[in-house]
C-alpha cells in the first residue's frame, strides 16, 4: 500500500513538474523615464503597462498550444538618449518578446535602431517624431498621432479660430521639441502668421527670463513651446512675471499633462495654454471611461497622457503573437501589420510604415487648473 501511495505521489508530482514546464513565460519589455524632472509621466506609462500584464495573467491565454504568463521587464531611461540605447540593449540582451517605449522621440528613435537589429517590435505609446517611422525599419510602430498632426493642427487653430499674427517660438533641442515647432513654424507661415522670434532652450533649464524678455520686445500674441512640462510650468510662471499675461502659448503633448497645473504653481498664464494630444480625449476613447476609473482606483493621483496608449499597446502585440500562434517576434512580428484591434484609445491598425492608420487629434485648455478638451 505504502508503495502504491509513493507511486501515485510521483506520479503526480510529475505531472505538476509538466504543468509547470508546458507554460511558458513571455517578457514584455518597457522604457520610460522613471527618474528625473520627467518621471512623472515614466510613471503613469509604466502603469498602463503593469495594468495590461495584470489583466492578461487573469485571461488563460494559450499561444502555440501552451499556457503563458506575461512579465513585465521595465527599464529607466531617465529621457536620455543614452540611457535609452543601454535600456533597448540590455531588453535585447534579456530576449524579450516585444517592447512597450520609449516615451520620448529623443530615446525612442536611437532605441529603434538596436531593437531593429535584434529583431524585436516596438510599439511606442507617446513618442511623435515622424522620424521614427521614417528610418524603414519594419519592427517600429506607432499607436498615435505623430507630430505632423499636433504640430499643425495647433498653428491651423491659432491661425484659424484665434486669429492670430504674430508668433514665437521656443524648443528644447531635443529631437520632440525641435520635431514639433518645426512642423508648427512651417504650418504658421503657411497660414500667415509671422514667426517674430525663435529661441532655444533645454530639457533641463528651469530660467527662462533672458529668452522670454527678448521674446516680450517682439510683441507677440502667442509663443509655441516645443518641449516637455518641467520647462513649461516655470515658463508660464515667468511670462507671467514680465507681463505677458495676454499672450497665447501653444505647445504638443509634451506640455499637455494634468501636472502643468501644478508646475505653474497659479500662473494666470495656465489659461493661456492650448496644447494638443495625438489621440482622442478619454471622454471619446472607445474604453476611456470606464478604463481611467480602472487606472484611478489602482493608481490614485498619478494619470498623466499616456497609460492608455501603453495599456493598447501591450495588447496589440499580444493580439499579434495570438494570430501568429507565437511569442517568437520573427513569426508574429509582421502580424503587426495587420492589426484590426479595438482598443481603450481607439480602433488600432497601422501603415505600411508603422504609422497608425486614422489617427485623432485632440486639442486641450485649463480651465480652474484643469485640463479640458477644446473639440
Amino acid at each position: 500500500m505504502q508503495l502504491k501511495l509513493k507511486a501515485i505521489a510521483l506520479a503526480t508530482a510529475l505531472l505538476a513538474t509538466g504543468a509547470v514546464s508546458a507554460q511558458e513565460v513571455i517578457k514584455i519589455g518597457h522604457v520610460a523615464p522613471i527618474s528625473g524632472a520627467q518621471a512623472h509621466y515614466g510613471k503613469d506609462n509604466e502603469n498602463g503597462a503593469r495594468m495590461a500584464i495584470e489583466e492578461l495573467n487573469t485571461q488563460n491565454i494559450t499561444i502555440g498550444g501552451k499556457k503563458v504568463k506575461f512579465e513585465l521587464v521595465a527599464e529607466d531611461d531617465a529621457a536620455d538618449p543614452k540611457q535609452g540605447t543601454a535600456a533597448a540593449t540590455k531588453l535585447c540582451d534579456a530576449k524579450v518578446n516585444g517592447v512597450v517605449g520609449h516615451l520620448n522621440s529623443g530615446t525612442t528613435i536611437p532605441a529603434s535602431k538596436i531593437y531593429n537589429d535584434c529583431g524585436i517590435p516596438e510599439i511606442t505609446p507617446s513618442a511623435t517624431n515622424p522620424k521614427y517611422t521614417q528610418q524603414g525599419f519594419k519592427t517600429a510602430f506607432r499607436i498615435l498621432a505623430n507630430d505632423n498632426a499636433l504640430g499643425a493642427g495647433l498653428a491651423l487653430h491659432a491661425a484659424n479660430n484665434l486669429k492670430l499674427k504674430k508668433v514665437a517660438i521656443i524648443d528644447d533641442r531635443t529631437a520632440y521639441g525641435q520635431g514639433v515647432a518645426e512642423v508648427f513654424k512651417k504650418t504658421a507661415q503657411a497660414k500667415g502668421i509671422q514667426i517674430v522670434d525663435e529661441q532655444y532652450t533645454t530639457d533641463k533649464a528651469t530660467d527662462f527670463m533672458a529668452i522670454l524678455t527678448s521674446i516680450k520686445s517682439k510683441g507677440p500674441d502667442g509663443v509655441f513651446y516645443g518641449g516637455m512640462d518641467p520647462q513649461a510650468g516655470p515658463m508660464l510662471r515667468q511670462m507671467e512675471q514680465l507681463g505677458l499675461s495676454n499672450v497665447k502659448f501653444f505647445g504638443g503633448d509634451g506640455v499637455c499633462t494634468a501636472k502643468l497645473a501644478d508646475l505653474s504653481a497659479g500662473a494666470k498664464t495656465l489659461g493661456n495654454v492650448v496644447c494638443a494630444e495625438g489621440g482622442s480625449s478619454l471622454e471619446k476613447m472607445p474604453g476611456g471611461t470606464a478604463w481611467k476609473a480602472k487606472y484611478d482606483a489602482k493608481y490614485p493621483g498619478q494619470f498623466q497622457v499616456y497609460s492608455p496608449y501603453v495599456y493598447d499597446a501591450v495588447f496589440v502585440l499580444v493580439d499579434a503573437m495570438k494570430r501568429a500562434n507565437s511569442a517568437d517576434p520573427k513569426v508574429y512580428g509582421p502580424k503587426l501589420f495587420e492589426t484590426n484591434y479595438t482598443g481603450v484609445t481607439a480602433k488600432v491598425a497601422f501603415e505600411s510604415d508603422g504609422e497608425l492608420k486614422n489617427p485623432a487629434m485632440t486639442l486641450y485648455v485649463y480651465k480652474d487648473g484643469k485640463k479640458v478638451p477644446l473639440n
